[in-house]
């Protein structure tokens, strides 16, 4: 039997980071993986959607050349070719674990890895065992009873990403970060998209000023935009799906020929032998402490298979903070708090901390300032001006409680705002720092001018 410090069950972003950290740290380490190295992000996820987005932008571009003195009399989009871009991307960001993972001397275990009590994985019948077994299986899309995907009429993200040949009509079902960006995506191509959303507001989680905003700009670019709505049941038995959605005013019958559903995500722990071992679980998730101990010494949980936001870079940042407790550092817990969320449509929606309507419950006194970006030098040069930053602040002790962001490239702009948080920066002294002119990320420093009323391009 093999024996190692270390072996992680998944090879996504939360799992190949763990893996990676946990040798630096002079583990010896394994991972175990039944598909391919990435994981669903790399695979089917963040990478392959974002190469799918980026040949939507590069076709809108094309369709308002004039408006940016260009002329392009004939141009086309190959969807086939768009789909065969984004797969090559993926491929290539596998490969790139692949190396990662020689470089870090990890030993790569192709199978189905399943926990065993005694700090044992059996993979495909053969047995390893490790002092510490880490749980980094990631999640799949979610099937609602009303909502069976038969991967051709009805189907989630993965099929998304590969059909063969572009639908006339599609009808989204859920407006979270995934539903949005194949919203957004399909509509660009040409599809007839309808977008039906259970909640008041598109993008639910989001500031209510960002949502409005957002269904602003999705039915500007064409998509029907049902909020307060609800799928109750699809018929599939004739060449389109007929889906019956119950509204305010009644049920309404539509018509696509596809339905895509994104309803959100569901942990991957079934069969994975965590019952065999006596782990607890609850409503799916794998019970976890602080440093991602579950009951059970030794074995492990990080990323989407345990409680909290599933994105890719909480794994990670989970993955490298159980690893560093394992080997003895001093670390600190992850502030769940300060979490940046990133929507990759168009237009842009990146946030971090409270909304103003959380800050209030929690009984702050609030400062709050807005900068459109229909102000911004930047956004009017590039011809995206549709947007604007919006930052809370504390008014008693300048704390920086939140910051939503919607526009062209603002998940690129986020960052300062997780940073700022994390190094209890005041609004006093973000406005004191010197932007760079002229930047859409100007629009950070005169949103906080805003909040403190000394805004000077408003």
């Amino acid at each position: 039997m093999s024996k190692y410090d270390v072996i992680v069950l998944g090879s996504g972003p939360g799992g190949y980071v763990t893996a990676i950290r946990a040798s630096q740290l002079g583990l010896k380490t394994a991972i175990v993986e039944k598909e391919s190295l990435g994981g669903v992000c790399l695979n089917w996820g963040c990478i392959p959607t974002k190469a799918l987005l980026k040949s939507a932008q590069v076709f809108d571009y094309l369709k308002h050349a004039d408006s940016y003195g260009l002329s392009v009399k004939e141009f086309d989009k190959d969807f086939g070719k768009v789909i065969e871009r984004s797969r090559g991307v993926a491929d290539g960001m596998s490969k790139g674990v692949q190396f990662l993972l020689k470089k870090n001397k990890i030993d790569v275990i192709n199978g189905f890895g399943k926990l065993k009590a005694g700090k044992k994985v059996d993979v495909d019948g053969k047995e390893y065992s490790a002092d510490h077994i880490i749980v980094a299986t990631g999640a799949r899309s979610r099937e609602l009873p009303n909502l069976k995907q038969d991967g051709k009429k009805v189907i989630g993200y993965r099929e998304a990403m590969t059909l063969e040949k572009q639908p006339k009509s599609m009808i989204v079902v859920g407006s979270g970060a995934i539903g949005v960006e194949f919203a957004h995506f399909y509509n660009s191509m040409g599809t007839e998209v309808t977008i039906v959303e259970y909640l008041p507001n598109l993008v639910p989680l989001e500031d209510e000023e960002v949502s409005k905003q957002f269904e602003r700009s999705f039915k500007k670019a064409g998509i029907k935009v049902m909020t307060n709505s609800s799928v109750e049941k699809l018929d599939t038995s004739g060449k389109t799906v007929k889906a019956t959605v119950k509204t305010k005013k009644g049920e309404e019958t539509f018509e696509a020929e596809i339905v895509l559903s994104a309803v959100g995500i569901a942990s991957n722990i079934e069969n994975i032998g965590l019952e065999d071992v006596g782990i607890v679980t609850d409503k799916g998730k794998i019970m976890v402490n602080d440093f991602y101990q579950t009951n059970i010494p030794g074995y492990y949980a990080i990323g989407d298979v345990i409680p909290g936001p599933a994105l890719a870079h909480v794994a990670s940042a989970e993955g490298i903070t159980c690893v560093e407790k394992i080997a003895g550092h001093n670390v600190e817990p992850i502030d769940y708090g300060n979490i940046p969320g990133c929507t990759y449509a168009s237009p842009e929606i990146a946030s971090v901390g409270m909304t103003e309507k959380q800050a209030k419950e929690a009984g702050y006194e609030i400062k709050v300032g807005k900068f459109p970006f229909s102000a911004s030098g930047k956004a009017s040069a590039s011809g995206n001006k549709d947007g604007f930053v919006k930052v809370i602040f504390d008014a008693k002790y300048g704390e920086w409680l939140g910051c939503h962001m919607i526009g062209a490239g603002v998940t690129d702009m986020i960052a300062e705002a997780v940073l700022g948080r994390k190094l209890e920066t005041t609004g006093y002294e973000v406005l004191k720092a010197i932007h760079p002119h002229p930047t859409m990320s100007e629009a950070v420093m005169e949103a906080v001018a805003d909040a403190y009323g000394e805004v000077i391009h408003l």
